[in-house]
């Protein structure tokens, strides 16, 4: 994109871009993430230096550069956001704590030629994410106004549907009703901490467990993005008072519908955040680069300080809580078993072989089975019983799970077309900012926060919830005509009027 004079340097563009980075911005990020926090991680008392940890080094940088190239940038890329913050926070800097004292969350430990092998895994797979997004980006520099969209675009083009988001409404309004009563406490269930779920034999593992987990998604996904595509729906310019009346009644009922659904104490973390993100980001003055990089800064001071509390509900004795050092945490905190997990694999790799029919197990996570009685089993559990642990409820990343199915390739693969995808996504909702009521305003934020679910593992745990995730809003939206590509050097167009919904807290 080439800038004109008419636009000083240091000023915004119309649609809210600067044309350069900030130098002083670059400079921070760049000193905070790959200096202070690095250091402040080393023991003071001396580092157990090894090949692996000279290799960790540049793991770290590589996630710190390219984080700090999504944070100072001057258009909104929410794909690349999610998932170099989980890569630099689980694989950069958590890694090279563990590393650095030769301490992990679990008892499993391996050799250093096995912590090698798990960095040079790590490191393939954001190589090959890295080399995706940037044919993806070259393939954008090409088109021009005249080029058809291609399948990403025409997806994320598509309008939401009033009658369709009306009906929506209703269903999750009328699975509340039929479903929160019936369940085993009722609606004080969704207040109940998960480990007194656990004890109480509702998530288990059992088949009674599996039905109030399809349950539980089947409320939560669609009391999501009904209050989500409420927010959406743009104003018919003939007028649509019935309509208006009806969105103002849901409004109340959808919100109160999820702080009982989607709540803290009894959602995952992860999914919570989502939630919150993509609700967030549905205020249309709150997805300018600024306004984007203010947030994601404070999205990266949430996931370093808040997150390793943020579990606080999910245990009934919360008294066992303290506040240590980010190092302790990075090192005996399970929620950062990623490296660890991967080392797991690595090592059961080389004394089981790969497994390419495993790939099919979340692809068909579907199939129950009594029907596939050799179904394979979740990557998680599947490292917990060569560990040896008797806890089962473990991640497994997808840089493991893609070793496991066929080794180093399966890797390069896995994550060049997810580097691909995501960069195809962040451009296509860039250019189509300026349209409202879009797929793009919805899915491409509520991905890529739950991308951070999808990296961790593992995928046959996630992958139900998942596609649940992605074809609801599939279902509430429908195909648009084709409008015109804006030339590139053209201001954007003033964005059309959102409906104006009592207590939204958006914008007009």
């Amino acid at each position: 994109m080439s800038f004109q004079m008419k636009y000083p340097p240091g000023k915004e563009l119309p649609g809210g871009e600067a044309p350069v980075r900030s130098a002083v911005a670059v400079s921070l990020w760049a000193l905070a993430l790959l200096v202070l926090l690095p250091v402040l991680l080393l023991p003071s008392g001396g580092t157990r230096l090894s090949v692996a940890l000279a290799a960790q080094a540049v793991v770290l940088a590589h996630t710190g550069v390219a984080l700090v190239r999504v944070l100072t940038a001057t258009t909104v890329r929410l794909v690349a956001l999610g998932f170099w913050v989980f890569a630099y926070i689980w694989l950069g800097l958590a890694p090279l704590a563990q590393l650095a004292t030769d301490t992990y969350p679990w008892p499993y430990r391996t050799g250093q030629s096995t912590a090698l092998t798990a960095v040079a895994v790590v490191e393939l797979g954001l190589l090959a994410h890295t080399a995706g997004a940037a044919v993806a980006a070259r393939r954008e520099g090409t088109r021009t106004a005249a080029s058809s969209p291609g399948p990403v675009e025409r997806l994320l083009s598509r309008r939401l549907a009033p009658w369709r988001l009306l009906s929506l409404c209703g269903l999750a309004l009328a699975l509340a009703v039929l479903l929160v009563p019936g369940q085993p406490g009722g609606v004080s269930a969704y207040f109940i901490s998960r480990q007194a779920l656990h004890e109480a034999g509702i998530a288990d593992g059992s088949g009674d467990a599996f039905m109030a987990s399809l349950r539980s998604w089947s409320l939560s996904v669609p009391a999501f993005w009904a209050l989500a595509g409420l927010l959406h729906v743009p104003r018919v310019p003939g007028g649509d008072r019935v309509l208006r009346g009806v969105r103002r009644l849901l409004l109340p009922l959808l919100l109160a519908l999820n702080v009982v659904v989607n709540n803290p104490v009894s959602k995952p973390r992860f999914w919570v955040g989502t939630v919150l993100m993509a609700l967030l980001f549905s205020v249309p003055r709150l997805c300018r680069p600024r306004a984007f990089r203010a947030i994601a800064a404070a999205l990266m001071a949430t996931v370093l300080l808040v997150f390793p509390y943020s579990d606080y509900f999910r245990y009934n004795d919360r008294e066992q809580f303290t506040v240590v050092s980010l190092s302790a945490q990075f090192t005996a905190n399970g929620d950062y078993d990623a490296f660890q997990q991967v080392q797991t694999g690595v090592d059961l790799a080389r004394d089981e072989g790969f497994a390419p029919l495993n790939a099919l197990g979340p692809a068909l996570f579907w199939v129950p089975r009594s029907v596939w009685p050799d179904k394979p089993d979740d990557t998680g559990i599947a490292l917990a019983h060569y560990a040896g642990y008797d806890f089962l409820n473990l991640s497994a990343p997808l840089w493991i799970e893609s070793y496991l199915w066929a080794g180093p390739p399966a890797v390069a693969a896995v994550f060049f077309l997810l580097g691909a995808a995501g960069r195809r996504m962040d451009d296509v909702r860039h250019r189509l900012r300026g349209r409202t009521g879009i797929l793009a305003a919805l899915l491409v934020p509520a991905f890529a926060f739950y991308q951070m679910v999808f990296l961790r593992g593992s995928l046959l745990g996630i992958v139900g919830p998942l596609t649940l995730l992605l074809a609801v809003p599939l279902l509430i939206t429908t195909r648009s005509a084709r409008a015109p590509r804006p030339v590139p050097s053209a201001p954007p167009a003033a964005p059309t009027r959102p409906a104006q919904i009592p207590g939204t807290g958006g914008h007009p």
